[in-house]
């Protein structure tokens, strides 16, 4: 076993060259396998097996660096750099990080996990070289779907500027999570399938390479800026904007791969290297289903089927089924999604209506500024966009939306612990970060059916008002509770006394687990549905205070800014003499692990709640106070 041979950084220089294509079918192998049992991203490194070996074979790791956008494609780097055995904890809870991560390995030289940022991060790198005088190589690696974030271009005409070497490569597989669309997809395409240029430019480098000092002179031609592209494949964007264009580059060839780098390394300026890969490559259900296996539950390797099939319906399929038939009763209501049309659900409402469906790329700052427009053009617009992504568009929804008090409707998907994807992804600071925003309205449901009234309550609020949920299965639960959404207002559940847990969304579910158990303990226990994290219901909860020794709040949530710290400012403010429980999530990042686990580990599952609640009410010596 060649893969076998590979124990630390730099081993893969002892293989040789006849042996690369045997290595990259172990590499595909393994990672097909150990994927399959913990789930992660199989697609996206698959397709850049090859590009990996050739960057680990031209450079000289750690010195060098590899600056991965995203960093989803990663796990053959990891395999190259000794963590071989990690992969038996891949995503679990204090096992190996999905994503690059610099206190995994030396070799990673910058911890990413959203896109479009590994341009300026690599361009950063580059300047703090110059400056303290050293000469290692720095490579940013970006795919094309990234090159839809705004992100990328501000850093490709900064580095326009340099004068010292900066590579850039492009790994183009013509999909980020979904497949990719709008101009920049159109513009590579186009590069791609310049088959004129492409075939008479080989011909000219064979003829050249078969006279005497003919290699000398491909690479010379190879390094000037010759505008034999320019003519050819019209607008040469790149080039135009300063940055040195090398390619296409077929991206599973590891010999063209390592000329490629090579004659990178010695242009005097930014160079981008455009490398064509097949997203999935090597594993035929991947292949024909891209963006299944973005980020794959565990599944059958035979057969490329989950292992978990016929779960029960999710949050966000619920969310899919409400957008179609509000689709179907109001044709002002109109979508929008930055790349996940798939992962927020919104493929069936695309089907359905798609002139009333926007994909804008991975580009959330755009969508919601692209949204605000819609709604002052007298529309319905509603955001589909994870918890963790939409913080890149704070500046957006408080400019362009908010001051103007315009209803567009943020449907936040994967709020709270979302598990395996770690510090990156997990949705634990929406709550905080809307809520300082003025004009901007919190929602978050106990139920699959809550959320449906919530979203239709939502589109015809006439404001701007964030709907929160989770990732995963809808909870079922409490269906005879189902009072008419009320704005500003929670919903009893039990009411007695003693002490009141007030549930944000999801927590509701543990809310109900607290509550058996405290009851069982002989403390009587009110239970509400928060429902409005902005505003609070200020009178349920001084009604609360006045009935109960002790209140809880529980969210998914930082402290900092959360619904716990609204209430506490609310009792402090109106003297209030309660008790006050808040069950948040710590001000710190959380990282990959089984959701169950994590909730555990942070203090706020249902036993840990409930025995904080029993110290609390045991204080005096007794249980409770009955009145």
């Amino acid at each position: 076993m060649l893969l076998e041979r590979i124990e630390k950084t730099n081993d893969i220089k002892n293989i040789a060259p006849e042996d690369y294509g045997a290595l990259a079918e172990e590499i595909r192998e393994f990672l097909i396998e150990k994927i399959s049992v913990t789930g992660g991203h199989l697609g996206s490194n698959l397709g850049a097996v090859e590009l990996t070996m050739a960057l680990h074979l031209s450079l000289n790791l750690p010195e060098d660096k590899i600056i991965w956008d995203v960093g989803h494609q990663s796990y053959t780097h990891k395999l190259l750099t000794g963590r071989r055995d990690g992969f038996e904890n891949l995503r679990k809870l204090h096992g190996m990080s999905g994503f690059p991560k610099r206190r995994e390995s030396d070799c990673d030289a910058f911890d990413t996990g959203h896109s479009s940022t590994s341009i300026s991060a690599g361009l950063g790198m580059v300047r703090a070289r110059d400056l303290k005088g050293e000469k290692r190589t720095i490579v940013s690696v970006i795919g094309d779907g990234s090159l839809t974030g705004g992100m990328a271009y501000e850093a490709l005409n900064n580095a326009s500027c340099l004068e010292t070497n900066f590579i850039i490569i492009l790994n183009d597989n013509n999909m980020s999570i979904s497949e990719n669309v709008g101009g920049v997809s159109k513009y590579l395409n186009n590069i791609r399938t310049a088959t004129s240029y492409l075939d008479m430019k080989e011909k000219i480098y064979n003829k050249l390479q078969s006279i005497p000092n003919g290699e000398s002179l491909v690479a010379k031609i190879r390094r000037a800026k010759n505008s034999f592209k320019q003519l050819v494949i019209p607008g040469m964007l790149f080039e135009d904007m300063g940055v040195t264009y090398l390619g296409p580059v077929d991206g599973h060839d590891v010999k063209a791969l390592i000329r490629v780098i090579g004659e990178a390394r010695r242009v005097k300026g930014a160079v981008m290297i455009h490398v064509i890969t097949q997203k999935g490559k090597g594993y035929a259900p991947a292949e024909r289903h891209p963006a299944r296996f973005h980020g794959a539950e565990p599944f059958d390797v035979e057969t490329g089927l989950p292992s978990s099939a016929g779960k029960p319906a999710s949050y966000t399929d619920i969310f899919s089924t409400v957008m179609c038939k509000l689709g179907q009763r109001d044709e002002s209501v109109v979508a929008i999604t930055a790349a996940m049309p798939d992962g927020t659900g919104l493929k069936r409402f695309r089907n359905m209506y798609p002139e009333r469906f926007f994909d804008v790329g991975i580009a959330e700052e755009h969508a919601v500024t692209f949204a605000a427009g819609l709604a002052a053009g007298g529309l319905k617009p509603i955001v589909a966009i994870y918890s963790s992504f939409l913080q890149r568009a704070y500046d957006q929804i408080l400019h362009d939306v908010c001051i103007q008090n315009l209803p567009v409707v943020f449907a936040i998907d994967r709020a709270g612990l979302v598990g395996s994807d770690g510090e990156t992804h997990q949705g634990i600071f929406d709550l905080s970060y809307l809520s300082s925003i003025p004009n901007m309205h919190i929602m978050a449901p106990k139920n699959k059916w809550e959320l449906s009234d919530m979203i239709k309550f939502a589109v015809e609020f006439g404001a701007p008002v964030a709907v929160r949920y989770p990732r995963g299965e809808a909870y079922a639960g409490l269906r005879e509770f189902r009072a008419p959404v009320e704005y500003g207002k929670s919903e009893m559940i039990y009411d007695e006394s003693g002490v009141a847990l007030f549930a944000v969304g999801s927590m509701v579910k543990t809310a109900e687990e607290v509550r058996k158990i405290v009851k069982e303990a002989g403390v009587p226990c009110s239970l509400i549905n928060a429902r409005f994290v902005k505003p609070i219901d200020e009178e349920a909860l001084t009604d609360a205070a006045g009935k109960h020794r002790l209140i809880v709040t529980m969210e998914e949530n930082v402290a900092s800014g959360g619904y716990g710290e609204k209430v506490r400012e609310l009792l402090d403010r109106q003297e209030l003499a309660v008790e006050l429980l808040a069950v948040t999530i710590p001000d710190a990042y959380v990282e990959h692990g089984n959701v169950e686990m994590l909730k555990k580990e942070i203090g706020i599952d249902a036993e840990s709640i409930a025995d904080c609640i029993l110290n609390i009410m045991g204080q005096d010596g007794g249980k409770a106070d009955e009145g």
